[in-house]
Protein backbone atom coordinates (compact mmCIF):
# COMPACT_ATOMS: atom_id res chain seq x y z
CA UNK A 1 0.00 0.00 0.00
CA UNK A 2 1.30 3.55 -1.22
CA UNK A 3 1.63 5.90 1.65
CA UNK A 4 -1.28 8.12 2.52
CA UNK A 5 -0.18 12.27 0.77
CA UNK A 6 0.83 14.32 3.12
CA UNK A 7 0.61 18.68 3.08
CA UNK A 8 4.11 18.72 1.31
CA UNK A 9 2.44 16.38 -1.62
CA UNK A 10 -0.37 18.82 -1.89
CA UNK A 11 1.89 21.90 -1.82
CA UNK A 12 3.94 20.75 -4.29
CA UNK A 13 1.50 19.08 -6.95
CA UNK A 14 -0.24 22.92 -6.40
CA UNK A 15 2.36 24.49 -6.67
CA UNK A 16 1.40 26.89 -3.73
CA UNK A 17 3.52 26.96 -0.21
CA UNK A 18 2.65 24.43 2.46
CA UNK A 19 1.34 27.50 4.27
CA UNK A 20 -0.98 28.13 2.00
CA UNK A 21 -2.16 24.63 2.26
CA UNK A 22 -2.44 25.15 5.79
CA UNK A 23 -4.19 27.90 5.36
CA UNK A 24 -6.94 26.68 3.24
CA UNK A 25 -7.07 23.66 5.99
CA UNK A 26 -8.01 26.32 8.45
CA UNK A 27 -10.48 28.03 6.13
CA UNK A 28 -8.55 31.83 6.41
CA UNK A 29 -9.91 34.39 4.37
CA UNK A 30 -6.21 35.01 3.43
CA UNK A 31 -6.21 32.91 0.23
CA UNK A 32 -7.41 33.97 -2.41
CA UNK A 33 -10.84 31.68 -3.52
CA UNK A 34 -9.27 30.67 -7.16
CA UNK A 35 -6.33 29.39 -5.12
CA UNK A 36 -8.06 27.52 -2.03
CA UNK A 37 -10.50 26.10 -5.39
CA UNK A 38 -7.09 24.92 -6.58
CA UNK A 39 -5.84 23.37 -3.90
CA UNK A 40 -9.20 21.74 -2.85
CA UNK A 41 -9.25 20.06 -6.15
CA UNK A 42 -5.55 18.76 -6.15
CA UNK A 43 -6.57 17.48 -2.70
CA UNK A 44 -9.06 15.36 -3.83
CA UNK A 45 -6.89 14.39 -7.06
CA UNK A 46 -4.71 12.96 -5.09
CA UNK A 47 -6.38 11.47 -2.24
CA UNK A 48 -5.23 13.67 0.95
CA UNK A 49 -7.47 13.23 3.82
CA UNK A 50 -6.89 16.21 6.76
CA UNK A 51 -5.98 14.83 9.89
CA UNK A 52 -8.04 16.94 12.02
CA UNK A 53 -6.50 15.34 15.16
CA UNK A 54 -3.04 16.17 14.42
CA UNK A 55 -3.39 19.27 13.88
CA UNK A 56 -4.90 20.03 17.39
CA UNK A 57 -2.08 18.35 18.49
CA UNK A 58 0.37 21.08 16.26
CA UNK A 59 -2.11 24.10 17.84
CA UNK A 60 -2.18 23.04 21.41
CA UNK A 61 0.03 23.58 24.31
CA UNK A 62 -0.46 20.21 25.11
CA UNK A 63 -1.20 17.18 23.05
CA UNK A 64 -2.06 13.29 24.06
CA UNK A 65 0.00 10.72 22.19
CA UNK A 66 -1.14 7.02 22.58
CA UNK A 67 1.78 4.31 24.02
CA UNK A 68 0.43 0.74 23.52
CA UNK A 69 2.99 -1.73 25.27
CA UNK A 70 2.95 -5.41 25.15
CA UNK A 71 3.67 -6.66 28.47
CA UNK A 72 5.00 -4.05 31.25
CA UNK A 73 5.58 -6.60 33.29
CA UNK A 74 9.32 -6.50 31.14
CA UNK A 75 11.49 -4.30 33.22
CA UNK A 76 12.63 -3.32 29.18
CA UNK A 77 9.77 -1.80 28.25
CA UNK A 78 9.05 0.03 31.39
CA UNK A 79 12.82 1.18 31.09
CA UNK A 80 11.09 2.48 27.41
CA UNK A 81 8.01 4.04 28.31
CA UNK A 82 9.31 5.67 31.27
CA UNK A 83 12.14 7.18 28.75
CA UNK A 84 9.60 8.24 26.19
CA UNK A 85 7.22 9.78 28.11
CA UNK A 86 9.86 11.62 29.87
CA UNK A 87 11.13 12.79 26.33
CA UNK A 88 7.91 13.42 25.06
CA UNK A 89 6.68 15.85 28.23
CA UNK A 90 9.79 17.52 27.75
CA UNK A 91 8.12 19.04 24.45
CA UNK A 92 4.70 19.45 25.81
CA UNK A 93 3.24 16.48 24.99
CA UNK A 94 1.28 14.15 27.09
CA UNK A 95 1.53 10.18 26.80
CA UNK A 96 -1.18 8.02 27.52
CA UNK A 97 -0.01 4.54 28.38
CA UNK A 98 -1.82 0.90 27.37
CA UNK A 99 -0.78 -2.04 29.01
CA UNK A 100 -2.35 -4.72 26.85
CA UNK A 101 -0.04 -7.88 28.46
CA UNK A 102 0.29 -9.85 25.37
CA UNK A 103 -3.18 -10.16 24.60
CA UNK A 104 -4.30 -8.77 20.96
CA UNK A 105 -8.09 -8.70 21.63
CA UNK A 106 -7.21 -6.22 25.27
CA UNK A 107 -4.97 -3.98 22.25
CA UNK A 108 -7.69 -3.66 19.99
CA UNK A 109 -10.12 -2.29 22.44
CA UNK A 110 -7.04 -0.13 24.06
CA UNK A 111 -7.03 1.36 20.33
CA UNK A 112 -10.23 1.93 20.10
CA UNK A 113 -10.39 3.71 23.55
CA UNK A 114 -7.58 5.81 22.78
CA UNK A 115 -8.68 6.67 19.36
CA UNK A 116 -12.03 7.94 21.28
CA UNK A 117 -10.16 9.70 23.93
CA UNK A 118 -8.70 11.70 21.15
CA UNK A 119 -4.64 11.14 20.71
CA UNK A 120 -2.92 12.35 17.62
CA UNK A 121 -0.96 9.77 16.84
CA UNK A 122 0.38 6.41 18.37
CA UNK A 123 3.76 4.24 19.18
CA UNK A 124 3.17 0.69 19.52
CA UNK A 125 4.95 -2.07 20.87
CA UNK A 126 2.62 -4.53 19.82
CA UNK A 127 0.99 -7.39 21.07
CA UNK A 128 0.65 -11.09 18.67
CA UNK A 129 -2.17 -12.09 17.51
CA UNK A 130 -4.52 -13.83 14.56
CA UNK A 131 -5.30 -11.03 13.26
CA UNK A 132 -3.18 -10.08 10.27
CA UNK A 133 -4.30 -6.78 10.55
CA UNK A 134 -3.95 -5.87 14.44
CA UNK A 135 -3.78 -2.62 13.62
CA UNK A 136 -6.49 -1.50 11.53
CA UNK A 137 -8.73 0.83 13.71
CA UNK A 138 -5.32 3.50 13.74
CA UNK A 139 -5.52 3.11 9.77
CA UNK A 140 -9.09 4.04 9.45
CA UNK A 141 -8.77 6.42 11.85
CA UNK A 142 -5.67 8.40 9.94
CA UNK A 143 -3.53 8.80 13.02
CA UNK A 144 0.39 8.47 12.55
CA UNK A 145 1.76 5.45 14.38
CA UNK A 146 5.02 4.08 14.32
CA UNK A 147 6.12 -0.10 15.17
CA UNK A 148 8.73 -0.20 17.82
CA UNK A 149 10.74 -3.47 18.73
CA UNK A 150 8.12 -5.81 16.76
CA UNK A 151 6.49 -5.51 13.69
CA UNK A 152 2.68 -6.93 13.23
CA UNK A 153 1.35 -5.31 10.28
CA UNK A 154 3.48 -5.22 7.03
CA UNK A 155 1.75 -2.68 5.11
CA UNK A 156 4.31 -0.51 3.32
CA UNK A 157 4.10 3.12 4.41
CA UNK A 158 1.52 2.71 6.73
CA UNK A 159 3.02 1.99 10.20
CA UNK A 160 7.07 3.02 9.71
CA UNK A 161 9.12 0.23 12.32
CA UNK A 162 12.29 1.10 14.26
CA UNK A 163 13.98 -1.24 16.15
CA UNK A 164 17.46 -2.01 17.98
CA UNK A 165 19.76 -3.87 15.85
CA UNK A 166 19.23 -7.21 17.61
CA UNK A 167 21.64 -9.12 14.58
CA UNK A 168 24.39 -7.13 15.37
CA UNK A 169 23.58 -7.42 19.25
CA UNK A 170 23.26 -11.33 18.67
CA UNK A 171 26.24 -11.64 16.48
CA UNK A 172 28.58 -9.48 18.88
CA UNK A 173 27.41 -11.37 21.80
CA UNK A 174 27.83 -14.95 20.14
CA UNK A 175 31.35 -13.98 19.54
CA UNK A 176 32.15 -12.61 22.87
CA UNK A 177 31.42 -16.31 24.32
CA UNK A 178 33.21 -17.74 22.11
CA UNK A 179 36.68 -15.48 22.32
CA UNK A 180 35.69 -16.25 26.41
CA UNK A 181 36.41 -19.64 25.31
CA UNK A 182 33.25 -21.27 25.14
CA UNK A 183 33.38 -24.20 22.61
CA UNK A 184 30.02 -24.96 22.14
CA UNK A 185 27.02 -21.86 22.39
CA UNK A 186 23.24 -22.11 22.68
CA UNK A 187 20.52 -19.51 22.38
CA UNK A 188 17.82 -20.29 24.68
CA UNK A 189 14.19 -18.44 24.83
CA UNK A 190 11.88 -16.63 22.66
CA UNK A 191 8.65 -18.44 20.99
CA UNK A 192 9.31 -20.47 17.58
CA UNK A 193 7.85 -18.51 14.88
CA UNK A 194 8.24 -15.16 15.92
CA UNK A 195 9.97 -12.47 13.75
CA UNK A 196 11.17 -11.11 17.18
CA UNK A 197 12.85 -14.56 17.95
CA UNK A 198 13.82 -14.81 14.95
CA UNK A 199 15.95 -11.50 14.56
CA UNK A 200 17.23 -11.80 18.12
CA UNK A 201 18.62 -15.31 17.12
CA UNK A 202 19.85 -14.26 13.30
CA UNK A 203 23.16 -13.11 14.65
CA UNK A 204 23.76 -16.40 16.43
CA UNK A 205 22.68 -18.26 14.01
CA UNK A 206 25.20 -16.68 11.45
CA UNK A 207 28.30 -17.41 13.97
CA UNK A 208 28.06 -20.72 14.63
CA UNK A 209 27.13 -21.51 10.91
CA UNK A 210 30.82 -19.56 10.17
CA UNK A 211 32.05 -21.76 12.69
CA UNK A 212 30.72 -24.95 10.94
CA UNK A 213 28.64 -25.87 14.30
CA UNK A 214 25.05 -27.06 14.20
CA UNK A 215 22.91 -24.57 16.38
CA UNK A 216 21.83 -25.47 19.46
CA UNK A 217 18.19 -23.77 20.38
CA UNK A 218 15.36 -24.30 22.84
CA UNK A 219 12.98 -21.72 22.40
CA UNK A 220 10.02 -21.06 24.83
CA UNK A 221 8.10 -17.97 26.57
CA UNK A 222 10.59 -14.91 27.61
CA UNK A 223 10.13 -15.42 30.85
CA UNK A 224 12.68 -15.88 34.41
CA UNK A 225 10.56 -19.58 34.71
CA UNK A 226 11.35 -20.63 31.47
CA UNK A 227 15.42 -19.74 31.91
CA UNK A 228 14.93 -21.70 35.17
CA UNK A 229 13.43 -24.30 33.35
CA UNK A 230 15.44 -24.07 30.46
CA UNK A 231 18.79 -24.39 32.03
CA UNK A 232 17.59 -28.19 33.29
CA UNK A 233 16.62 -29.39 29.41
CA UNK A 234 20.19 -28.09 27.99
CA UNK A 235 22.09 -29.82 31.04
CA UNK A 236 20.28 -32.80 29.87
CA UNK A 237 20.32 -32.76 26.50
CA UNK A 238 23.39 -30.93 25.36
CA UNK A 239 25.78 -31.33 28.07
CA UNK A 240 28.59 -29.82 26.08
CA UNK A 241 26.98 -26.10 25.83
CA UNK A 242 29.43 -23.65 28.12
CA UNK A 243 28.00 -20.45 26.51
CA UNK A 244 24.55 -19.63 26.16
CA UNK A 245 22.99 -16.21 24.67
CA UNK A 246 19.52 -15.65 25.85
CA UNK A 247 16.95 -14.13 24.01
CA UNK A 248 15.99 -11.26 26.86
CA UNK A 249 17.73 -10.71 30.23
CA UNK A 250 14.63 -12.70 32.27
CA UNK A 251 15.29 -15.69 30.59
CA UNK A 252 19.04 -14.97 31.39
CA UNK A 253 18.51 -14.07 34.64
CA UNK A 254 16.17 -17.58 34.96
CA UNK A 255 18.86 -19.76 33.39
CA UNK A 256 21.67 -18.42 35.70
CA UNK A 257 19.68 -18.88 38.96
CA UNK A 258 19.02 -22.29 37.57
CA UNK A 259 22.37 -23.35 36.11
CA UNK A 260 24.07 -22.58 39.84
CA UNK A 261 21.28 -25.09 41.60
CA UNK A 262 22.51 -27.70 39.16
CA UNK A 263 25.89 -26.65 40.40
CA UNK A 264 27.13 -24.85 37.33
CA UNK A 265 29.54 -22.68 37.84
CA UNK A 266 28.39 -19.20 35.82
CA UNK A 267 31.17 -17.04 34.67
CA UNK A 268 33.40 -20.21 34.49
CA UNK A 269 32.11 -23.69 33.16
CA UNK A 270 28.84 -21.63 31.76
CA UNK A 271 28.84 -18.35 30.38
CA UNK A 272 25.82 -16.76 30.15
CA UNK A 273 24.62 -12.86 27.79
CA UNK A 274 21.45 -11.72 28.29
CA UNK A 275 19.92 -9.27 25.91
CA UNK A 276 18.12 -5.74 26.94
CA UNK A 277 20.05 -4.80 29.35
CA UNK A 278 17.55 -3.95 32.17
CA UNK A 279 17.99 -3.03 35.53
CA UNK A 280 18.54 -5.73 37.10
CA UNK A 281 21.77 -7.28 35.25
CA UNK A 282 23.64 -5.27 37.42
CA UNK A 283 21.99 -6.79 40.85
CA UNK A 284 22.42 -10.42 39.74
CA UNK A 285 24.83 -12.76 41.32
CA UNK A 286 27.45 -12.70 39.53
CA UNK A 287 26.14 -9.80 37.94
CA UNK A 288 24.97 -10.23 34.18
CA UNK A 289 26.74 -9.90 30.86
CA UNK A 290 23.74 -8.36 28.01
CA UNK A 291 23.45 -6.79 24.62
CA UNK A 292 21.99 -3.13 25.73
CA UNK A 293 19.79 -1.39 23.25
CA UNK A 294 20.47 2.14 24.31
CA UNK A 295 16.59 2.84 25.74
CA UNK A 296 17.06 6.47 26.37
CA UNK A 297 18.42 6.78 23.30
CA UNK A 298 16.30 4.97 21.50
CA UNK A 299 13.35 6.49 22.83
CA UNK A 300 14.77 10.23 22.24
CA UNK A 301 14.73 8.77 18.14
CA UNK A 302 11.35 7.33 18.88
CA UNK A 303 10.15 10.48 20.16
CA UNK A 304 12.17 12.58 17.41
CA UNK A 305 10.30 11.14 14.68
CA UNK A 306 6.66 11.09 16.04
CA UNK A 307 6.54 14.53 16.34
CA UNK A 308 8.29 15.39 12.90
CA UNK A 309 5.61 13.64 11.54
CA UNK A 310 2.69 14.93 13.89
CA UNK A 311 4.33 18.62 13.06
CA UNK A 312 5.87 18.17 9.24
CA UNK A 313 3.18 15.38 7.93
CA UNK A 314 6.37 13.37 6.82
CA UNK A 315 6.50 9.79 7.77
CA UNK A 316 9.37 8.44 8.79
CA UNK A 317 11.49 6.02 7.00
CA UNK A 318 10.23 2.52 7.58
CA UNK A 319 13.19 -0.45 9.44
CA UNK A 320 15.52 1.53 10.69
CA UNK A 321 18.62 -0.37 13.25
CA UNK A 322 19.42 1.67 15.70
CA UNK A 323 22.97 0.93 17.77
CA UNK A 324 23.26 -1.55 19.96
CA UNK A 325 26.77 -2.25 22.86
CA UNK A 326 27.84 -5.35 24.55
CA UNK A 327 28.43 -4.71 28.02
CA UNK A 328 30.72 -7.43 29.66
CA UNK A 329 30.31 -8.50 33.26
CA UNK A 330 30.87 -11.40 35.11
CA UNK A 331 28.54 -14.08 34.07
CA UNK A 332 30.56 -14.39 30.48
Amino acid sequence: MERRPTIKDVAREAGVSKSTVSLVLQKSPLVKEDTRIHVREIMARIGYVYNRSAANLRSSSTGLIGLVINDLRNPFFTEFAASLQQTLSEQGYAVVLANVSEDAELQAKMIDALIEHGVSGFIVSPAYGVNDRPLEAIARAGLPAIQVFRKVDEREGLFPFLAPDYQAGGRRATLHLYERGCRRVAFVGGLAGRAVTQERMSGYLEVVAQRGQEPVVITGAASYDFGVSGVKQLMNEHPDVDGVLCFNDLVALGLLSGGQSLGRKIGQDLRIVGFDNIEGCEQSQPQLTSVSCGIPQFAQEVSRRILVWLNEGSAPETGTRMPVDLVVRKSS
